[in-house]
């Protein structure tokens, strides 16, 4: 699949929402993605699970690893295009990310992270270093969409499907439209 393409599917789940939004950090924007209204079609998921193994068919992945919530899924179906294990790191209490409910990991397994959207890679980088310190050999992350422009950078491979930048703006530096326009919650906005 390439770049187009997986934007279009966004778009036809009604993934790509068009409005004004207020993103996590506070800033204002007129698109808004929402990966799990594609993960509810399993024809979509497989074929970017597909698309994002292709990457790493001869990287050798003994697991493939989904931060939670948003890489849960997606993690999942590219781990069965790898013919691998699949699990996913979650919040530890302490501000990171970790394997818990009894996922086992071996030093030297290769891992791939595979994440839905990727904003900032927080999730991402804290995942990589739990992983790393539990011997863990990561050797790439993938992800569906690279939100940040290509800003991100990792010390592995990185390969997402689409890139794809969305203007933000500060509350008090918003354009004329936005500010006359209410802002919508993601949750509440219907697919078409």
């Amino acid at each position: 699949m390439n770049p187009e393409e997986i934007l279009q599917v966004f778009r036809d789940a009604g993934a790509l929402l068009e409005g004004h939004f207020i993103y996590a950090s506070g800033r204002h924007g007129r698109q808004f993605l929402q990966a799990a209204r594609v993960m509810q079609y399993p024809k979509y998921t497989e074929q970017f699970g597909k698309a994002l193994a292709a990457n790493f068919q001869d990287a050798k992945i003994d697991l493939v690893i989904g931060p939670a919530t948003g890489g849960i899924i997606i993690a999942y179906e590219t781990a069965r295009h790898l013919n691998c294990r699949a699990a996913y790191t979650e919040k530890d209490g302490e501000g990171g990310m970790a394997l818990k409910r009894g996922f086992a990991l071996k030093p030297g397994e290769r891992v791939l992270v595979v994440e839905d959207i990727i904003t900032t890679g927080g999730s991402v980088a804290k995942s990589i270093s739990h992983l790393i310190a539990r011997g863990a050999e990561v050797v790439g992350v993938a992800s569906l969409i690279d939100r940040s422009g290509g800003k991100v950078r990792f010390e592995c491979d990185y390969h997402p499907l689409a890139t794809l930048h969305l203007e933000s703006w500060s509350e008090d530096e918003m354009p004329a439209d936005l500010k006359n326009t209410p802002p919508v919650n993601p949750d509440d906005f219907l697919a078409k």
